[in-house]
């Protein structure tokens, strides 16, 4: 990869809270790992995906030919979900049944989020979760997180020391 906006990976994962599970929907760049797109839901749904697929379309404008890496659930082999990949297109790309390690930078992410972030404050709570995640995957993750994979640096750092042509396009959003 030389780039931002050449390979995707999504995946779903659940938070504990009191009486419940709120389920989080990530969408990360793999170049950078930076999240991109994410959103919390008490259901685990299509919904959820396409949310959090809407967020990183509107934050990337992704040129043609992207590829979109997830594991085989059915929220991302919905037709909605299928189909907005298409429309954009997108190259579709699914892990190979039963083998977790085909999204492995996603599944590092959620490791990382649950470590850092959700087991330090046990959310009691849906609110506690929608006040507590957008802070740690805006500015804890993708502003000041190190990562060995990117030479010590922050997502939000790496792309910019390495792509600050991309960041002169009217189009992109660095959020």
């Amino acid at each position: 990869m030389t780039g931002i906006n050449q390979v995707w990976v999504a995946d779903l994962t659940y938070i504990r809270i009191t009486m419940a599970f709120v389920y989080l929907a990530v969408i990360l760049d793999l170049y950078s790992r930076k999240a991109i797109g994410y959103a919390l839901s008490d259901q685990i749904d299509t919904d959820l995906s396409l949310s959090a697929l809407q967020m990183a379309l509107q934050r990337r404008h992704p040129p043609a030919g992207v590829i979109h890496h997830s594991d085989r659930g059915v929220q991302y082999a919905a037709r909605e979900y299928i189909d907005i990949l298409r429309s954009y297109q997108f190259r579709i790309s699914m892990s190979r049944k039963g083998n977790p390690y085909d999204n492995a930078a996603a599944e590092s992410f959620i490791k990382t989020l649950k470590t850092e972030e959700v087991y330090l404050w046990e959310y009691q709570t849906m609110e506690d979760a929608q006040r507590r995640l957008p802070y740690f995957i805006e500015d804890v993750y993708n502003q000041k997180r190190l990562h060995a994979s990117l030479g010590y640096r922050p997502p939000v750092e790496y792309e910019a020391m390495l792509v600050p042509e991309t960041f002169n396009h009217p189009c992109l959003t660095l959020t």
